[in-house]
């Protein structure tokens, strides 16, 4: 695809293209999902965790905004530039996704709190990378991932401690 003005794109093109990020995001959330289901039900509550856990209840909710949020901001740039005019941005969200769903498996399905750890931190600069080339292209759009970059923030230092916490078992 070209690079395309998106005041002379299709409108249904447009929704289209929103349908298709949310798709890509939602869909890698499935995934993860599928990772975690069956250790959030044994083996995460059987953990030592720090008294500033959320509670359960919350991961939930908050990932499904910030998944919606992420889907946005890569429409966004897709939108300002296509495929053409942002692919290095839109590889570095690509690759963040799949540093996302990694994660899950690597904490949840391997029970691996200690590499998840190192790979949240890869998650991290990847997010950061596409935040700041998001953020060239539309502000908008490296905005809408300010709350993911916090919140992955926040998991890290879980992880951690969680990590840490949980040496012995």
């Amino acid at each position: 695809m070209a690079s395309t003005n998106p005041i002379s794109m299709p409108r249904g093109r447009q929704a289209l293209g929103l349908l298709g990020w949310l798709a890509l995001c939602y869909g890698a959330a499935a995934l993860g999902g599928l990772f975690t289901a069956s250790s959030v039900q044994d083996w995460y509550p059987s953990l030592a965790r720090p008294a500033w856990t959320p509670p359960s209840w919350l991961f939930g909710p908050v990932w499904t905004v910030l998944y919606g949020l992420m889907a946005v901001a890569a429409w966004l740039v897709w939108r300002g530039r296509g495929w053409a005019g942002a692919r290095g941005p839109l590889g570095l969200f690509l690759l963040q996704l799949v540093l996302n769903v990694l994660w899950s498996l690597v904490f949840f399905g391997l029970r691996l709190p200690g590499a998840a750890f190192a790979e949240i931190v890869l998650l991290w600069l990847a997010i950061l990378g596409t935040m700041i080339a998001f953020w060239r292209i539309r502000g908008l759009a490296g905005g809408l991932l300010l709350p993911y970059l916090l919140w992955v923030s926040f998991a890290a230092a879980l992880n951690f401690a969680l990590w840490r916490m949980n040496l012995g078992s």
